[in-house]
């Protein structure tokens, strides 16, 4: 294992001890206190229902002084009894409300550990779509004797956007959301747009959905370029999985003081089904609104988008929806221009 994934580990244990430990202080000093208050109510009690002891001339016994109280068994059991199964309740639900919190951080890893797995499994399908795509006419060609020179070519590049996009996955799970390289982090717009966009395009070519690409060169994001990669490939294939067959999916760019705004747009109906600032929630689904491309959709290709949006300081919204299509704006800041780092503003 690797230095980060150690730390990682020896984070989450420490974590873990110290909320036991603090579970087993407040059951202690619980326990302490439901006690001292069961004896206080018991002595109570059974002082009140207690009767004073007389003589055989109804004065004190032996003569004089202050008389003896007796308890009366028949009084004092049941309420000794009451208290008894009150105490036990108190403690038991002190002790399932400790215990919660306790395993508060076994849950929240339990919960990373299911998200990770999501995630993975959702980033991979695009990926590997596009593999049995160019293999299918890797194949077609080779039965022809075909050049596959340009094939393997592509093949390669997309084995190798799917390790990239492992590796990151990989590093922000050990780093619990941000890697140590964000902050320096740098991509080109306009090339990671294409690379993304070539990703897609043998299944947005299936169904006759075509790419313009309209970002200018020269805008630098302060965003790692695998996950901005990501989050292009998200983008697109989800205006690709909603755009009517025959369309086109528009991509811009421009900058806008210390931050690039980034545009994705299809040609659909629109969103439908659930309110547009929730399709950014994990598992959120909308209606297909007509279009089926035969892929199922798991609602986590936005929501991804929007983490590793509020990973780099930038932010993803539906700017527009409409019957004449949607329009998705992504805006990260400026490469220099993160954390108040001197960076000059685009145009300026």
């Amino acid at each position: 294992m690797s230095e980060r994934t150690d730390a990682a580990i020896r984070a989450d244990r420490r974590r873990v001890q110290r909320a036991a430990l603090r579970a087993g202080v407040w059951v202690a000093a619980a326990s302490a206190v439901v006690v001292t208050l069961l004896s206080v109510v018991t002595i109570a009690a059974l002082f009140a229902t207690s009767r004073p002891e007389h003589g055989p001339e109804g004065g004190p016994p032996g003569g004089g002084g202050r008389p003896d109280r007796v308890i009366d068994l028949d009084d004092a059991v049941p309420i000794t009894v009451v208290i008894g199964i009150l105490g036990v309740v108190a403690l038991g639900v002190i002790s399932w409300f400790l215990a919660r919190r306790a395993a508060e951080p076994l849950a929240a890893a339990l919960e990373v550990q299911r998200s990770f797995v999501a995630d993975a499994s959702h980033e991979l399908r695009t990926p590997l779509t596009t593999l049995t795509s160019r293999i299918q006419l890797a194949e077609h060609r080779a039965e022809r004797g075909g050049d596959l020179s340009g094939v393997l070519s592509d093949l390669r590049r997309d084995a190798a956007v799917m390790d990239g996009v492992l590796t990151d996955l990989l590093l922000t799970a050990e780093s619990a959301g941000v890697t140590p390289s964000d902050a320096g982090a740098e991509a080109v717009v306009a090339d990671t747009a294409r690379e993304a966009a070539s990703v897609l395009a043998p299944r947005a070519g299936e169904r006759g959905v075509v790419f313009d690409v309209r970002v200018p060169d020269g805008l630098v994001v302060a965003v790692e370029h695998v996950a901005l990669q990501r989050a292009f490939i998200a983008l697109l294939d989800n205006a690709v999985r909603f755009a009517p067959r025959g369309s086109e999916v528009t991509v811009s760019a421009v900058g806008s003081g210390r931050r690039v705004d980034i545009r994705v747009r299809d040609r659909g109906v629109g969103i439908t089904g659930i309110e547009p600032e929730r399709v950014f929630e994990r598992f959120a689904r909308g209606g297909a609104g007509g279009v089926d491309d035969g892929r199922r959709g798991f609602g986590l290709g936005l929501a991804l988008v929007r983490d590793i949006a509020n990973r780099f300081g930038g932010s993803v919204s539906v700017e527009e929806t409409s019957s004449g299509g949607t329009t998705f704006l992504l805006s990260f800041p400026v490469a220099g221009a993160r954390g108040g780092r001197g960076g000059r503003p685009v145009g300026s």
